[in-house]
């Protein structure tokens, strides 16, 4: 068929005689056109059926780069577009010293946020995550997270069961921008209020969340509406600092504005108020600063929160009234290259029980961390970061029975190795003095542990 064709064509252009004067542009139009015809057949024959079909009609009014090209490739169904990922840490902690047991009524040496630290303890899963996440369209985004190592109590004679699904993240992000900077976020997701509790657990460098920031959002999330801005700006930022494998807090926006039912993670909603969130977090870039600040970023920020909230009783049920719930935050990270400084503190009242009135009550809260850290990207045991936090918290724990007060001093060292990329294991010494988060025990507890942390990701 080509040569047919070829022939066919070029006729026209044989047959005129010498006398028609054609002119240099006149010939290359022509040469032009029978390229595009060529190319044009070629990209028909490749996508053809192996019927015989018709040669198709050139068009000589179109340009021919538009007739060359080939067409357009369809888009992927959405199935093709789900991402799985995830990560597991196993802990093992050990109280070298302190308040391992103590009388009834009497504080023992725990933490609220690892059932691990205690008297007669072993291994433990702190967390198992699964992650699917993928795109349905250009603008609609969707992320689903369960953890496999939620503990259940009381399963049988009031002992704790563990290995339980629970549901973490279920969220759709739409896009209100074709460049993806301003979009809506529905459903059940980390809510904006705090540098640290954005970030995710599989990133932080300590073990756990400081208590002052991680008490406004136990388990950091609740469901409700979220808006977030990001600039191209600042996310060019975050781009280069991810690419550099530096520990970020997760594109939550450089602005977030959310309203959520306010009960808490996995909670039933208990009145008509709702809670409200705000965050603003906008890193610099140093490097017009030269010499040891060519590279570096300082990031700082702040958050408030605003709820009506009614803790869980100890006898059943919840507090009859709601008690308000006011806060402020701020927060400044200036990230390791090779050295770094992170920051957080807030100030703000909640419910907290008043053991002289013996009851709820509306009580003044404070504290915050500040953490320094370095990277070492080379050594013969891999990359690794030591760091060392100093943390205190005076206020109520609301996500726990009657919203007990917390009164935590604490300072950990640490260090986190990476011998390969999957594997991740961070060793730690604690200097803990805290109250023990039930109001029916008194007193303060002290002590050191040895903790340690395998992650591997997937």
């Amino acid at each position: 068929m080509k040569p047919l064709l070829l022939s066919t064509l070029a006729v026209p252009i044989l047959a005129a005689p010498p006398a028609a004067a054609q002119t240099v542009q006149e010939l290359q139009r022509q040469i032009d056109e029978l390229k595009a015809v060529i190319a044009e057949m070629k990209a028909a024959q490749a996508n053809a059926a192996p019927v015989a079909a018709a040669p198709a009609t050139p068009n000589p009014a179109a340009p021919p780069q538009a007739v060359a090209s080939a067409p357009p490739s369809r888009h992927k169904p959405w199935y093709e577009r789900i991402s799985v990922r995830g990560y597991t840490q196993l802990r093992l902690s050990e109280i070298l010293s302190g308040d391992r047991t103590a009388p009834d009524g009497i504080a023992r040496l725990r933490s609220v946020h690892d059932g691990g630290i205690g008297d007669d303890t072993g291994f433990t899963f702190r967390r198992i995550r699964l992650v699917l996440q993928g795109d349905l369209n250009d603008r609609v985004s969707f992320y689903l997270q369960p953890d496999f190592a939620t503990s259940a109590a009381n399963q049988s004679v009031g002992e704790q069961r563990d290995g339980f699904l629970q549901l973490r993240d279920a969220y759709a992000d739409v896009f209100l921008d074709a460049d993806k900077q301003v979009r809506l976020r529905f459903g059940q997701s980390k809510i904006p209020y705090g540098w640290e509790n954005l970030q995710s657990s599989g990133n932080r460098l300590p073990l756990d969340r400081a208590d002052a920031i991680n008490s406004a959002v136990p388990s950091e999330r609740d469901i409700g509406v979220i808006a977030y801005y990001t600039p191209a700006r600042t996310q060019a930022i975050w781009d280069r600092l991810g690419k550099d494998g530096q520990k970020l807090f997760g594109n939550y926006g450089a602005f977030g504005v959310g309203v959520f039912n306010g009960q808490g993670v996995n909670r039933e909603e208990t009145n008509d108020a709702v809670m409200v969130t705000a965050m603003a977090t906008w890193p610099f870039a140093l490097d017009a600063l030269g010499g040891a600040f060519a590279g570096q970023v300082l990031e700082i920020g702040g958050s408030a929160l605003r709820n009506r909230v009614q803790p869980e009783l100890r006898g059943g049920g919840v507090s009859a009234v709601p008690f308000t719930e006011e806060r402020v935050a701020l927060h400044a990270i200036l990230y390791p290259q090779p050295f770094g400084v992170q920051a957080e503190w807030n100030w703000g009242r909640g419910p907290e029980y008043d053991r002289a009135l013996g009851r709820i009550a509306e009580r003044r809260l404070s504290g915050g961390y500040v953490q320094a850290m370095a990277r070492v990207r080379q050594s013969p045991l891999g990359p690794f970061m030591p760091y060392a936090r100093w943390q205190r918290y005076r206020g109520g724990w609301k996500a726990l029975p009657n919203a007990p007060r917390l009164d935590t001093d604490e300072l950990e060292l640490g260090v986190e190795f990476q011998p390969t990329p999957p594997l991740e294991l961070t060793i730690a010494y604690a200097r803990m003095d805290r109250s023990e988060a039930d109001e029916r025990r008194i007193g303060q507890a002290e002590g050191s542990l040895i903790r340690t942390q395998l992650q591997w990701n997937y």
